[in-house]
């Protein structure tokens, strides 16, 4: 009995599987903290290692209620957080959206933070862009790994108004999840811009990227990256990472018909874009995915997204181009910049939408998504699951 008790002990130290599998740990939950949800994660690591954990704190369900932007810190590689705080205000009168007024979405006096994105600077500091109201756009930073931050500036005029000439934007947001500083020094952040309509008030879209080149100071329009055509349709919420080579791939969500994300890269992650393709590895169920380039002596570059294309009660198959059931959240990894994904794990097999990607000082992978509450339903957590890059291979 004794060795049976002590094979059955190493096969246990032994499994690889219960060993590696992620942990996960819930940062934020529907209906607490006064807020009736949170959504749209991101999430950051600074050069000191602080994992920097942000998304929006919604009164409603409603992208166009009353939302805040709220922040949670860690110091020890994502094991343990500090209490959730208010990161974004603007100080003086606000406006509400015309989208949003014309299309009865939210109330009169709602005041609506949305899509909050951060850079961790290879120097220290952090950048944090956010948007309001979906038409104007600011900027902040921190040295202190997040602790505290400057007053927010407007880059609304330099950043968006420019692409006018292009798109005559009614709403506009900044990623979500995170952007990147190039290892030029470059701060490179994905956008989307479109013409308001449809119901949501977010249809007719492309995607683009804003750019820095004086650490934050000062913010440019790159070129629109992907425009909206008759097979492009809509392109809007996007990711970037830089490619081993020193290129830019921007990856996009779309409702177009072929059900799969867009790709497109640059030399400089603003200018000349590649004509846009269909990536027939990742499937497309219309929701937001984050893209990660992890450095050493053999790059990698990550992927996460709901990896789905089923329709639940779908009594016939569901129409090219619509949304699929968020579920399955899953992470890519490859190891030729996306040209072919060859490992891929699910972080979480039931409904799972929004992610975003980080890679912690003691290489701890970290991601930060939307999962159901305890009790089921969708959107009730936002957490952070910690794994390492040899379960994902």
């Amino acid at each position: 009995m004794t060795r049976v008790l002590a094979a059955a002990l190493i096969l246990t130290l032994a499994s690889p599987a219960s060993a590696a599998d992620p942990d996960k740990i819930d940062l934020f939950h529907a209906d607490a903290g006064g807020y009736k949800l949170y959504r749209i994660p991101g999430v950051v690591v600074t050069k000191a290692g602080t994992v920097l954990a942000y998304c929006e704190a919604r009164k409603t369900a409603s992208d166009w209620a009353t939302i805040d932007i709220v922040l949670r810190r860690s110091t020890d590689h994502g094991k343990t957080w500090d209490e959730a705080r208010k990161i974004a205000d603007v100080p003086g009168p606000k406006e509400r959206s015309p989208v949003a007024l014309a299309k009865k979405l939210g109330a009169k006096d709602d005041v609506t933070y949305n899509n909050p994105v951060m850079i961790a600077d290879a120097g220290g500091a952090v950048h944090f862009l956010f948007c309001l109201e979906y038409m104007r756009c600011f900027y902040a930073r921190s040295d202190d790994d997040g602790k505290t931050w400057s007053k927010p500036t407007e880059i609304t005029a330099s950043a968006f108004d420019p692409f006018k000439k292009h798109i005559d934007w009614k709403a506009v947001a900044t990623g979500p999840g995170h952007g990147i500083q190039l290892k030029g020094g470059r701060l490179v952040v994905p956008v989307w811009l479109s013409l308001g309509t449809g119901g949501s008030g977010h249809g007719d879209s492309v995607s683009a990227t804003i750019y820095s080149d004086d650490g934050g100071k000062t913010w440019k329009p790159g070129e629109v990256a992907i425009p909206n055509t008759k097979d492009w349709a809509s392109p809007n919420e996007c990711s970037v990472a830089e490619l081993s080579d020193g290129s830019v791939m921007l990856n996009a969500r779309s409702p177009s018909k072929a059900n799969r994300r867009l790709v497109t890269i640059s030399k400089d992650g603003a200018t000349k874009w590649s004509e846009p393709k269909f990536d027939d590895a990742l499937p497309e169920p219309v929701c937001m995915g984050s893209l990660l380039s992890v450095p050493g002596a053999k790059p990698v570059l990550l992927f996460s997204n709901p990896d789905n294309l089923d329709k639940a009660g779908a009594k016939q198959p569901p129409a090219p181009g619509t949304g699929r059931d968020r579920k399955n959240v899953t992470v890519r990894l490859s190891t030729d910049d996306g040209k072919m994904w060859t490992a891929k794990r699910t972080i979480e097999s039931g409904f799972s939408a929004y992610s975003d990607l980080a890679r912690a000082k003691d290489g701890t992978m970290l991601l930060f998504y939307e999962r159901a509450g305890e009790k089921g339903g969708t959107y009730g957590r936002l957490t952070v699951a910690r794994f390492s890059l040899d379960w994902l291979k």
